[in-house]
């Protein structure tokens, strides 16, 4: 054990080592990203040459939205020792991601900006924010919020009258309710969130029973309902929400778009919108 732990002290010594010096009023030169959703931002805030690596889930059209800007950057795999070896002089991570290589990052000395999980648009803002002003480019930072704002200026100058009414379902029966980032999305798209008034609360499971007697008018499936057959997205091919399409809009919406804080979650409004308005011209019952 002592070995164990005396090897663990060296090596992080040695880490440390080759660490470049402190960066200066410039901004970091070697930024690397443990985060897909720092990915996405760091990809459209840093200059390429400053980027040392992302993830390797950035280059995953099905998973970021940032794919085709991802394969002009090097990619990581998270494991510290390949951080280490890349000379980063900041390190941006997520607060639940890679903890362990963060924790050595930290112990050798690493600059490390961690990101937390959005939960609503103000949150958006501030990690773009915290993202630009760690990396030196706070102009591009509020550059991309002021893009960001105009677009949600423009679909609230237009808001859908009456309200829908939708219902996010996830594989093994979850969906996504109250104080939530997906509960602020529906709201500025036109709808309201069914999960929501069920008493679901940020993440919880409804049983397909409850989801077929709800009064949505559209179901938002966040899944691929063609891939390959699972127990957790048996419940998104049930023979029972077939059975809705006669009533209810069934929708599938990419996953990536909403699943972090950054500037996709506007396409994933204005796609709702779209879905909004088409189901308005259908004639959805209210």
């Amino acid at each position: 054990m002592l070995r164990l732990i005396f090897a663990g002290t060296v090596a992080i010594a040695l880490f440390a080592a080759a660490l470049p010096t402190a960066t200066g009023a410039a901004g970091p030169k070697r930024i690397v990203s443990l985060y897909l959703c720092a990915d996405e931002l760091l990809l459209q805030l840093a200059d390429r040459s400053a980027i040392a690596s992302v993830t390797f889930l950035s280059r995953d059209p099905d998973n970021s939205n940032v794919a085709d800007l991802a394969v002009r950057v090097p990619v990581n795999y998270g494991r510290a020792e390949e951080i280490i070896a890349q000379r980063p002089d900041l390190v941006v991570a997520g607060a639940y991601t890679t903890g362990a290589t963060v924790a050595m990052l930290k112990r050798a000395g690493v600059p490390v900006v961690e990101l937390g999980v959005a939960q609503g648009l103000d949150d958006v803002r501030r990690d773009i924010r915290t993202v630009a002003h760690a990396i030196g480019e706070d102009d591009r930072g509020e550059a991309l919020i002021a893009a960001v704002d105009a677009r949600l200026a423009a679909l609230a100058a237009s808001p859908p009258r009456p309200r829908l009414r939708a219902l996010v379902l996830n594989p093994n029966g979850f969906t996504i309710g109250a104080g939530s980032l997906v509960d602020e999305i529906f709201a500025r798209a036109g709808f309201d969130n069914v999960a929501a008034t069920l008493g679901v609360d940020a993440y919880g499971q409804l049983p397909l029973e409850r989801i077929v007697r709800s009064d949505a008018d559209v179901l938002i499936l966040n899944a691929d309902r063609d891939g390959p057959p699972s127990l957790a997205t048996q419940s998104l091919n049930h023979p029972a929400l077939r059975k809705l399409a006669g009533r209810v809009r069934l929708v599938v919406l990419p996953a990536r778009l909403w699943t972090c804080g950054g500037p996709g979650i506007v396409e994933a409004i204005e796609r709702l919108r779209r879905v909004a308005d088409q189901a308005h011209l259908a004639g959805v019952p209210q």
